[in-house]
C-alpha cells in the first residue's frame, strides 16, 4: 500500500495507486511490471479514441482518418494523452492507427510524402513515451487494417507494411504490441505473426460484432484463431457500442473455454450507440462521421459497461473513437475497488452519481445528486422530429471488391457521382424495405388487437 499525500486523499487515507507504485518501483531499480503482470493481478484500463476527438479539435482530417498530427501538432497529441492519463488510463498507445506507409499514400493523402510514415510512427512513439513516463504507465504499438490488404495483395505484401512499423515500435522498446481494428480474421492474424517475432506481449482486437467478420467467420472462431496465432489478449474494438460488443465478447470468451484456449480479454468499444447497425458497424449508419453526437454514451452508461464487462472475466477494459476521457473516467471510477480504491486525478472535481449535484442554488436539481436518478435516467434527444434508430448503408462492400482497392491518385469528381448515384439505388432499395417492415408491423398489431378481442369476448361469454 503507497499512501499518497495529495488532493487523491479526499478519497482514502491509504490507496493503492498504480502509477506511483511503478515510478517508485523503477527509482529503486525494480523493473517496471508489464502488461501481462498487470493482467495476473488485476484490471488493466486502457486509453480512448483519438481519431475523432482530435479530428473534433481540428487536428485529424476526416476521411483518411490518419495520424500525421504527431508530427504537425504533436502539443494536441499530448495533451489528449495527459487527460487520458489523468482519467486513470494505465496505457499510452501510440497515436499510429492507420500510419502504415499505403494508408498514407492512400486516395490522394499525401502525409506519406510530406512526413514519411517512419518520422508519423516516431513522434507517435515519442510522445506516448514521454506522457507514459510522467503518469507510470505502459506504452502499447499499434497497427491497424491495410488497403494492401484490402486490395488482396497477399500475405507477403501485407506482412511487409506491418514489419515497417513494427521496427519503429521494436527501436523504441514500447511495452507491448497491438494490433487493432480488423475486419477480417485472416489479415489479423497475419499481423500477429508479425508482431511475435519481436518476443513482445501481444494483443490482437478484431473491429466486428457478434455477427463475425466481413468474410463470414464467426466471432467466436476469430477469437479462437488470434489466440492460436500467437496473441496473449484478444478481443474487440470500435464499430458498435459497448454492449452489443460485450455481446460479441461472450461468443468470443464461450468458443475461447470451449477451445481450452485462455489468453486475456479486452474490450475497446465505440461510446456511441449502435443497437441499429448492421455487420459493417457505425460506419454503415448514415450519421457516420459527422451527426454521432445524438448516439453519445453518459458517463453512467459506460459505468455500467465497465462492470458488465468486468463480471464477463474481461480484464482490459479501455475504450475507442468517441471514447472521451471522462469516458475512461467512468470506468475508472466503477472498477476503483478491483484496482484497489484507485481514484484517478480527475475524479477530484467529479464526485460519483452526482453528488456534487447537492452545491447547486436550484433545489430540483439538488433532488438529482443521487445514484437512483442517473442510474435510471433515460435521455433523450432534444429532436422530437428525429427518429430513435437509423436505417444502415449495408452496401456489402468488402476485401477485394474493385471498390476497396487501393491507389495514390485522389477520387474524382466522375467517381463521387457514380457512388452518389449507388447511394440513391441503395437509399431506396431502404425505403422499400422500410414500407415493406411498417406494413409488417401494422399486420401483427392488428392481429394482436385481434387475440386481445378474442380473449375478452371468450371471458366476458364465459362469465355470462
Amino acid at each position: 500500500m503507497v499512501k499518497v499525500r495529495s488532493q487523491r486523499d479526499q478519497y482514502s487515507t491509504s490507496l493503492t495507486y498504480p502509477h506511483v507504485c511503478e515510478k517508485m518501483s523503477e527509482a529503486n531499480g525494480a523493473p517496471k511490471k508489464g502488461v501481462l503482470e498487470r493482467l495476473k493481478e488485476g484490471v488493466v484500463v486502457g486509453d480512448g479514441g483519438f481519431v475523432f476527438a482530435l479530428e473534433k479539435r481540428g487536428y485529424v482530417k476526416a476521411g483518411p482518418w490518419t495520424p500525421e498530427a504527431t508530427v504537425e501538432h504533436p502539443e494536441a497529441v499530448r495533451q489528449l494523452h495527459r487527460e487520458f492519463v489523468r482519467a486513470g488510463a494505465d496505457v499510452c498507445q501510440t497515436f499510429t492507427f492507420y500510419a502504415s506507409d499505403d494508408k498514407l499514400e492512400n486516395r490522394g493523402n499525401y502525409a506519406n510524402k510530406t512526413h514519411t510514415g517512419s518520422k508519423i510512427n516516431q513522434a507517435a512513439c515519442d510522445i506516448a513515451k514521454e506522457v507514459a513516463d510522467e503518469g507510470g504507465c505502459l506504452v502499447a504499438g499499434g497497427i491497424s487494417q491495410t488497403p494492401t490488404y484490402l486490395s488482396g495483395k497477399g500475405k507477403e505484401a501485407v506482412q511487409a507494411e506491418f514489419r515497417k512499423q513494427i521496427k519503429i515500435f521494436v527501436a523504441n522498446d514500447v511495452d507491448f504490441l497491438l494490433a487493432e481494428y480488423y475486419e477480417h480474421v485472416e489479415e489479423v492474424e497475419w499481423a500477429i505473426e508479425v508482431l511475435k517475432e519481436t518476443g513482445k506481449p501481444v494483443a490482437a482486437n478484431m473491429c466486428i460484432g457478434p455477427e463475425g467478420d466481413m468474410h463470414g467467420v464467426s466471432a467466436g472462431e476469430c477469437a479462437v484463431r488470434m489466440a492460436r496465432a500467437g496473441a496473449d489478449i484478444v478481443g474487440i474494438n470500435c464499430h458498435f457500442d459497448p454492449f452489443v460488443c460485450l455481446e460479441g465478447m461472450r461468443k468470443m470468451k464461450a468458443a475461447l473455454d470451449k477451445a481450452d484456449l485462455h489468453p486475456y480479454l479486452m474490450v475497446q468499444p465505440l461510446a456511441y450507440m449502435t443497437p441499429d447497425a448492421s455487420k459493417q458497424g457505425f460506419i454503415d449508419l448514415p450519421e457516420f462521421p459527422f451527426a454521432l453526437e445524438p448516439r453519445v454514451c453518459s458517463r453512467w452508461e459506460i459505468q455500467k459497461f465497465a462492470r458488465e464487462a468486468y463480471e464477463l472475466g474481461i480484464r482490459y477494459i479501455g475504450g475507442c473513437c468517441g471514447f472521451e476521457p471522462y469516458h475512461i473516467r467512468a470506468v475508472s471510477e466503477e472498477l476503483s475497488k478491483e484496482r484497489g480504491g484507485f481514484m484517478p486525478e480527475g475524479s477530484q472535481k467529479h464526485d460519483q452519481w452526482g453528488l456534487g449535484l447537492r452545491l447547486h442554488t436550484k433545489p430540483w436539481v439538488r433532488a438529482r445528486a443521487r445514484r437512483e436518478y442517473w442510474e435510471n435516467l433515460k435521455p433523450a434527444s432534444g429532436r422530437p422530429f428525429c427518429p430513435s434508430c437509423s436505417k444502415p448503408d449495408n452496401w456489402g462492400v468488402t476485401a477485394g471488391d474493385d471498390m476497396l482497392k487501393q491507389k495514390t491518385e485522389a477520387t474524382t469528381e466522375e467517381e463521387i457521382k457514380q457512388l452518389a448515384a449507388k447511394m440513391r439505388d441503395t437509399v431506396s432499395l431502404n425505403h422499400v424495405s422500410l414500407i415493406r417492415e411498417h406494413a409488417t408491423f401494422q399486420l401483427l398489431g392488428r392481429i394482436q388487437t385481434s387475440v386481445i378481442l378474442v380473449k375478452t369476448s371468450t371471458k366476458e361469454a364465459l362469465q355470462t
